[in-house]
């Protein structure tokens, strides 16, 4: 299989053009939000090649999802890898800037895997660098499109490396966002928590969950608790 390629058991996923990258960590935050019976239309932030919204899709018969990404070039993949899936009448890709886009709807669910590593060095390739660093968007600018878009009673599933998760509860508590699920994910055994997923209200149900999943053992193999979350979409699990 060509490393262009990311083959799931209904979904192939097909990135030659844009050089967006599958990450097991994205993996994660596409099997593990919840998806609530009220949600009934959702918001997939920076879209990249499409990968969140067909597992949700996969996921949820009745969900649909405007998928909108700013990189014309990934946009473009993203829907040609939503075309040859089975949901491509759920999936509605969109190529503009989230900031300013005219959204006709409010929606129950926004899943995002917004830039991150404010700080560290950026690399040459500028479509790399707005993936991955917030030159494009900002927790603050993902904070103001929630205010703007989601329904009073909806959520937002969000995904950040662990030190910039820290700055993203203060920039939410300050906003009246409450945190009432959270995931650390564990890369392999002994190690740190890097990438942690919360989900996030303003509704707030008085109730909050946290928990762990690690995804290697000390066999470098994957953790039972990671297989049985990904199986349903992993080839070969």
């Amino acid at each position: 299989m060509s490393n262009s390629w990311f083959k799931f058991k209904q979904f192939t996923i097909q990135q030659d053009r844009c050089g967006m990258k599958v990450s097991t960590d994205a993996c994660v935050q596409g099997a593990w939000v919840p998806i609530e019976d009220s949600v009934e239309h959702v918001l997939d932030i920076g879209a990249g090649t499409g990968l969140l919204s067909l597992m949700l899709a996969q996921r949820n018969s009745k969900i649909i999802i405007d998928a909108i990404e700013l990189d014309e070039a990934a946009a473009q993949q993203a829907k040609e890898n939503v075309a040859a899936s089975p949901w491509a009448d759920r999936i509605n890709v969109l190529q503009g800037d989230v900031r300013d886009y005219p959204f006709e709807r409010e929606y129950d669910l926004i899943i995002c895997n917004p830039p991150f590593f404010h700080n560290s060095l950026q690399s040459a390739e500028e479509a790399r660098n707005n993936a991955r660093h917030s030159t494009q968007l900002t927790q603050e600018d993902i904070a103001d499109i929630m205010d703007k878009v989601l329904d009073e009673k909806g959520y937002a599933a969000l995904m950040l490396p662990g030190a910039e998760h820290e700055h993203l509860e203060k920039l939410m508590g300050l906003r009246g966002w409450n945190m009432f699920r959270k995931l650390l994910i564990i890369p392999k055994e002994h190690a740190n928590a890097n990438r942690v997923i919360s989900v996030w209200s303003k509704a707030g149900n008085g109730s909050f969950t946290t928990g762990t999943l690690q995804i290697r053992d000390g066999d470098s193999g994957y953790t039972e608790v990671f297989t049985d979350l990904l199986r349903p979409f992993y080839l070969f699990l």
